[in-house]
């Protein structure tokens, strides 16, 4: 589907942009922008780094100035920007909390700046697990927990609209596996969800819709299924091992038939492959009793030798 071939949108509308337009100098990072999003929907914003996603979720959040019209749950952004944010959550694709503070003292401060009481917003760490971290500082977290505190801190107002810049770049498998799940829930129970991402895998996972974005515009707009040609018909399946396996692994599959590339890592290789394919190698290295650490899927770029297509 093409960007000028709009998509029937049932109301009530949680999110609208129309003709929005960010600009940075001469550089138009978002170029006319018209997005509807209903409510309870997942949509996924798709594109390699620099297309103007995160710029399109800060316009959103009302934190840079625009030109066009934004609005949430009805309120406009620019002339409603409180009330308009008191209904969106947001977590960063870098997580930067005070280290020095408590999980629950920070879990405290954001709750009175939200206006909510902190019992309420204390009693919310059990959802996601927290609830036994709550007195160890925020420091000391992996990665994976850091991430959970800020989907935490993002919903501590039970806001409806759930804005999410790349959730699971910095995580590793068990963690993105945890963080898909907890969005599975979320929008199971009727929040809107507008994430920025670069997996394959996660899109497939959990968008109602993509919209593709290049040079700032919307160029295609559909289920994921009508998408293949945007989110890439073939896969990159990364491969974690030991180092002591990892030329074991490189060997088998190069004998089964497979391309593999690597990318100067000790323990790590690619597999370009079929996207109907993509667990083929998972099956041949298990058949072989050689472990796999971890399996990341990535879009395959057409012309890429051994790069994700981010």
């Amino acid at each position: 589907m093409s960007a000028n071939q709009s998509i029937p949108v049932p109301s009530p509308a949680s999110l609208e942009a129309q003709t929005l337009v960010k600009r940075f100098g001469r550089v138009t990072a978002v170029d006319h922008v018209t997005l509807s999003i209903r409510s309870g929907e997942t949509v996924v914003l798709w594109g390699p780094n620099g297309v103007g996603k995160t710029t399109l979720l800060r316009c959103v959040l009302g934190v840079v100035p625009f030109d066009g019209t934004i609005t949430v749950c009805g309120h406009d952004v620019r002339r409603d920007g409180k009330a308009a944010r008191r209904l969106m959550g947001y977590v960063p694709q870098e997580i930067r909390l005070p280290g020095h503070q408590t999980v629950s003292e920070t879990v405290i401060f954001v709750a009175r700046l939200r206006r909510v009481p902190p019992a309420t917003a204390l009693a919310g760490l059990g959802r996601w697990g927290l609830d036994g971290l709550a007195g160890q500082r925020v420091q000391t977290l992996s990665g994976g927990m850091k991430q959970r505190l800020a989907l935490t801190l993002a919903l501590i107002s039970d806001p409806p609209v759930l804005l999410l810049d790349e959730p699971t770049s910095n995580l590793d498998l068990t963690a993105r596996r945890e963080l898909m799940e907890q969005l599975e829930q979320l929008h199971v129970q009727g929040k809107t969800l507008l994430v920025c991402s670069h997996h394959v895998a996660e899109v497939w996972r959990i968008a109602d819709r993509v919209v593709v974005l290049e040079r700032g515009r919307v160029i295609a707009q559909d289920a994921p299924e009508q998408l293949g040609a945007y989110l890439g018909s073939e896969t990159l399946v990364a491969l974690t091992f030991s180092s002591s396996q990892k030329d074991e692994a490189t060997a088998l599959l190069r004998r089964q038939g497979f391309t593999v590339m690597t990318n100067g890592s000790a323990r790590q290789i690619w597999v370009r492959i079929a996207g109907d394919r993509k667990l083929e190698p998972v099956r041949v290295l298990y058949e072989a009793n050689i472990r796999i650490l971890d399996v990341e899927l990535h879009s395959a770029v057409p012309g890429q030798d051994g790069h994700t297509g981010h």
